[in-house]
C-alpha cells in the first residue's frame, strides 16, 4: 500500500492511501471487455470533454456497460444515457459519475415473450379419386361428398 499526498487547498495537506497497484496488470485472455463497451465509453469524451476516461477507468466500467447492452439497450441509447443531462459544474470524478449513472440507471431485462399455442400446419390439399375435386386430408382418397354418396349407394 502506497501513501499519496495532495494538496487541496493552500496550507492543508491531506494524505490518501492508495490501495489500487501502480500499474494495472493486462486482464488475463478471454476476460477482456467488449470491443463495443469499451469504444462507447473511450468516445464519451467526443462529445462532452469532461467525461475523459483513464484506460483503467474504462476497463473497470466496461462489464456495467456490457450489462445493458446484454439487456437489449443499443450501444446509442446506452450512450445518449450517459451524456444527456450533464451537470453544468466540472465533473470531479468522470468515472465515479459514470458508475453511478451505470448501476442507478440499469434498465431491468426484458420480459420472456409469452409462448402462444403450437401452430398446427394443415393438412395438405388433395385431389378427390372422384371428382377431381381439392379437399384437405393428410392422405389421397375421396372428397367428403364423394364418400358421403358412395356410402349411400
Amino acid at each position: 500500500m502506497t501513501r499519496t499526498i495532495s494538496y487541496n487547498k493552500p496550507g492543508h495537506a491531506a494524505v490518501r492511501a492508495n490501495t489500487e497497484p501502480a500499474s494495472r496488470p493486462a486482464p488475463p485472455p478471454g476476460r477482456e471487455a467488449p470491443r463495443t463497451a469499451v469504444d462507447l465509453l473511450a468516445g464519451l469524451r467526443a462529445h462532452d470533454s469532461r467525461l475523459l476516461l483513464a484506460e483503467r477507468d474504462v476497463h473497470r466500467l466496461a462489464p456495467a456497460v456490457s450489462a445493458w447492452l446484454e439487456r437489449g439497450v443499443p450501444p446509442t441509447a446506452v450512450q445518449r444515457t450517459l451524456t444527456n443531462g450533464l451537470p453544468k459544474d466540472p465533473i470531479q470524478h468522470p468515472a465515479a459519475f459514470l458508475a453511478h449513472r451505470l448501476e442507478a440507471l440499469l434498465p431491468p431485462p426484458l420480459p420472456t415473450p409469452a409462448r402462444g399455442p403450437t401452430f398446427i400446419p394443415p393438412a395438405p390439399l388433395q385431389t378427390c379419386d372422384g371428382c377431381d375435386r381439392a379437399f384437405r386430408a393428410p392422405e389421397p382418397g375421396r372428397c367428403r361428398d364423394c364418400r358421403m354418396s358412395f356410402t349411400a349407394a
